[in-house]
């Protein structure tokens, strides 16, 4: 096996067992890839768990920009020819293959970066930005992999992201607010009389669950307009992305049957559950291929 090969399969390794060893929403969602676009996106989730593990485990807010900043250079040698990393240098095989925008990446980074420097935000137009960063731009690079006809799954994409972002806000709003971050903005925390301190206390109130469902509203918006733009015709090449949505949108409905009391348990979609979901959207892609 020549040096390049040996170098390209070990890469590859790397990126799989990155991301195997997660066992996220988005493992379970491209377990059913063909294997060059399944590696693809290991390669793809490895780059954000990197992006997110340099923010999350760095001493310092100024360490860890500095390490951003090393790894934007990373990124722009991915794609310039000369990566030293091996989730870098599996990313150049990548963006090369299937042409992903460099811009979608760096989104992305500052996306992460908003977590250094942003605990609150006042309007819900601040807190779109930050959700289109840190998802909505890792769904427009995985739609390049899966593959699309219709343009409309790029608006797809980004409203998913917004979605599943603003699923996650609900479910970790109590462990975020432990980390000193408020992710909901200002505005609508004033909307319903409930404060800051509420929230750092978990205080599960009538307030609270006003506020929440408020924001349950907000979110399904999203959900609908992504169930919108979705084009059914191209179900054989997208299921992956509708694996993930179906898999949050469980979890989604799971926190308002619980009534929004995300202060108590860590609500959850058991992994059992999350392969049914993916096996049968996958044998469904199949099944919508062969129909006329």
């Amino acid at each position: 096996m020549h040096r390049r090969e040996k170098g390209l399969l070990d890469n590859s390794r790397y990126t799989k067992n990155k991301t195997k060893k997660s066992k996220t929403n988005f493992y379970y969602s491209f377990l059913f890839l063909p294997k060059a676009k399944r590696e693809a996106i290991f390669t793809i989730y490895s780059f954000c768990r990197q992006t997110d593990d340099i923010v999350d485990t760095a001493k310092s807010p100024d360490e860890a920009r500095k390490e951003l900043e090393a790894w934007r250079r990373e990124l722009d040698a991915s794609f310039d020819d000369h990566p030293t990393h091996p989730i870098t240098q599996a990313l150049q095989e990548v963006v090369r293959r299937f042409k992903i925008p460099r811009e979608y990446f760096h989104e992305l980074i500052d996306g992460c970066e908003m977590d250094l420097v942003k605990k609150r935000y006042d309007t819900f137009d601040e807190l779109r930005q930050y959700c289109y960063r840190v998802a909505s731009a890792v769904g427009l690079i995985c739609i390049e992999i899966f593959g699309y006809r219709n343009p409309n799954t790029k608006d797809y994409a980004i409203n998913l992201g917004l979605a599943l972002q603003l699923t996650n806000i609900m479910r970790d709003v109590g462990e975020d607010a432990c980390n000193g971050r408020i992710y909901l903005p200002a505005e609508d925390l004033d909307r319903f009389h409930y404060s800051e301190a509420d929230l750092m206390n978990a205080d599960y109130s009538p307030q609270f669950i006003d506020l929440m469902r408020f924001h349950s509203e907000r979110t399904q918006s999203f959900y609908d307009a992504a169930n919108s733009l979705y084009d059914r015709r191209d179900h054989h090449l997208l299921f992956p992305a509708e694996i993930m949505k179906k898999i949050y949108y469980l979890l989604f409905q799971k926190i308002q049957r619980q009534r929004y009391n995300v202060y108590q348990n860590r609500i959850r979609v058991p992994n059992s559950r999350k392969m049914t979901i993916a096996l049968s959207t996958f044998l469904g892609s199949k099944i919508a291929r062969v129909l006329p």
